[in-house]
């Protein structure tokens, strides 16, 4: 069992993809991880006086759904690639990274799947970075698949690099 980060972005599309070759076969746990209310009031204090508090419920719920729906995606996805794959939409509890390994420590996966936004230099340390925080803290292999743009800029440039040495 393996557990894959799953967020709809062609990164994420990306790192299902890349694994099936990987794990075909295997069974995985497609996460979308979504984040309460009450946990975005706490982190951005300006957020709740957008919205009034009895409309929380209804903001999670929307929430809950959307990551569903996300997460089946992702799961559906892998399978079209192989792999037998559920979707599961996760609350945030700490932080991202606490998120998915406190639910591959549920999943008893072997693994964590997840891709990487290609950010650099600056924009990593503004952002953070969910893959390295992983690396960092998990107990199990961690398998990052790189941005297909990051990619293919690394390729380019090791083809010029090539093409000048010659």
């Amino acid at each position: 069992m393996i557990l894959i980060a799953y967020d709809g972005s062609d990164d994420a599309k990306a790192a299902v993809e890349h694994v099936a070759k990987l794990v075909s076969g295997q069974s995985a746990i497609v996460v979308t991880v979504w984040e309460p209310y009450v946990h975005l009031v706490t982190r951005y204090p300006a957020t709740s006086t957008l919205v009034a508090a009895e409309d929380s419920e209804d903001i999670d719920a929307a929430s809950r759904a959307d990551a569903e729906r996300t997460a089946e995606e992702g799961a559906a996805l892998a399978r079209a690639h192989g792999v037998d794959a559920a979707g599961r939409a996760v609350a945030r509890q700490d932080s991202m990274v606490d998120t998915l390994l406190a639910e591959a420590d549920r999943a008893d996966a072997g693994a964590i799947v997840v891709g990487s936004r290609g950010l650099g230099g600056f924009g990593s340390i503004l952002m953070g970075s969910v893959s390295h925080a992983l690396l960092q803290h998990a107990d199990r292999p961690v398998v990052i698949v790189p941005s297909p743009k990051v990619a293919r800029k690394r390729n380019e440039h090791r083809r010029t690099s090539r093409d000048e040495a010659a």
